[in-house]
């Protein structure tokens, strides 16, 4: 359970310090991972960003910051890299003031090759009566980071919950540590009324005929695939793994829909590596909740584990996707706009072992003025595949389903045709008689 121990200052003793002297314990040359979303300790970040004059040559090591370092005095002093581009840096990527690390694929325990570094600062909760330390609802990399780096510099959350799983360090582990200050609202970008009226059409079409009783479901982060859990309540035995554990699972667990009964990895237990866009009151029920477990992402995305689940059914977002299936949902062209995160092994995972890898998106959307097709009759030169088109076997939008596993390349261009807005099905078929002699 949350830390509610008035003397837990105390018993951090000499390690806990001002901000400013725990960032201290970094020096010129350092690389530095400071996590990613929730799990970056904004006021560390701060005190680091704030030593901007006395440093060189230290790189940061980050994913989908909240903490913005897009400012010329800290670039000019600080090399930062970026595993996932998010709002706050993704004008820097753009500009090649940071950098861009794809990373798409894991393995339990282990950090992606280019991840290396010597120094990790992580944000936990103060310690339990044996010295215990949880991540809060954001473990994400902290547990291989921990393992990874030599020093440790914590930033203490008196309010972070506790679970079961890989949620835990030892404080005897960090050399100091420092209490946190005001939070900074994570990056997330608001729905248009249009998108998210697009995703209660999506998310009644995919649980009514995509997501069957006993299926193990992972939800990627995004506008349409994180509202899925409002649109199941008449599943049964449902399973949960996946990165992020979006609001409404706890009620599916409640209403017995979710159960984990029938997995076969982890079973009887809800497991991600991640509590996102989750009110305060569900995140309060979750605190020492027997049967929710945050795991490292390593250990929740690593394919060799997804592969032995049974039943897995993998629904993740994208930018666009092509008339043959091919999924973009990383760049906007050229332009880096995300990452790969985990999409790229569950839907690999999911297609192999179960034909259920799912993508979902809004068929069209308005910038300005002017209405845009998703669906695309060939992603533009630069933009990335993120998912290829053999492991994508179903599309989701809110003009229906497209499915195409086993489908010929004729019989897919049919089929994500019929799911894209009405207004460009012409124009999309007469560039498929173009692209592939298919009329």
């Amino acid at each position: 359970m949350a830390s509610n121990a008035a003397n837990w200052r105390e018993k951090l003793g000499s390690k806990l310090g001002t901000p400013q002297e725990a960032v201290s314990a970094i020096k010129n040359g350092a690389r530095v991972w400071v996590g990613g979303w929730m799990s970056v300790p904004a006021t560390l970040c701060t005190a680091l960003a704030s030593r901007f004059r006395e440093l060189h040559d230290v790189e940061v090591l980050t994913f989908l910051s909240p903490f913005s370092w897009d400012k010329p005095e800290l670039l000019q002093h600080f090399k930062v890299t970026t595993a996932f581009v998010g709002p706050r840096d993704r004008a820097a990527v753009r500009a090649g003031q940071i950098d861009y690390l794809p990373v798409g694929h894991y393995r339990d325990g282990r950090l992606p090759a280019g991840l290396d570094f010597e120094v990790a600062m992580l944000p936990i909760s103060p310690p339990d009566e044996q010295g215990f330390c949880s991540f809060g609802g954001s473990v994400w990399f902290s547990p291989s980071a921990a393992a990874r780096a030599k020093t440790l510099i914590g930033e203490v959350h008196p309010e972070f919950i506790r679970t079961g799983g890989d949620n835990r360090i030892h404080i005897s582990r960090f050399e100091r540590v420092a209490e946190a200050g005001p939070a900074i609202a994570p990056p997330i970008m608001p729905r248009s009324e249009e998108t998210a009226l697009a995703a209660q059409v999506i998310c009644t079409l995919v649980g009514a005929e995509l997501v069957a009783d006993r299926a193990t479901l992972q939800m990627g982060v995004g506008d349409v695939s994180a509202a899925l859990p409002l649109f199941l309540s008449g599943r049964h035995d449902l399973g949960i793994h996946t990165e992020i554990l979006p609001g409404g699972v706890l009620e599916l667990m409640k209403q017995r829909v979710v159960t984990n009964t029938y997995k076969n990895v982890h079973p009887g237990k809800t497991v991600a590596t991640a509590l996102v866009q989750m009110p305060a009151e569900e995140l309060a029920e979750i605190d020492g909740h027997p049967d929710i477990e945050l795991y490292d992402f390593t250990h929740t995305d690593d394919i060799t584990l997804l592969m032995k689940l049974d039943n897995l059914v993998a629904i993740n977002n994208a930018l666009a996707v092509d008339i043959t299936g091919n999924v973009c949902a990383e760049a906007m062209g050229p332009q880096i706009f995300s990452g790969p995160g985990g999409q790229i092994v569950f839907a690999a995972a999911a297609s192999i072992t179960n034909h259920a890898s799912i993508t979902v998106l809004p068929s069209s959307q308005l910038v300005g003025d002017i209405r845009h097709s998703r669906i695309v009759a060939a992603h533009p030169a630069g933009a990335t595949v993120t998912v290829h088109r053999t492991f994508v076997d179903a599309v989701g939008t809110e003009q229906g389903i497209a499915r195409l596993t086993g489908k010929t390349l004729r019989r897919r261009v049919d089929e994500m045709i019929a799911v894209a807005h009405p207004d460009f099905r012409r124009e999309l078929r007469a560039e498929a008689k173009q692209l592939y002699g298919i009329g």
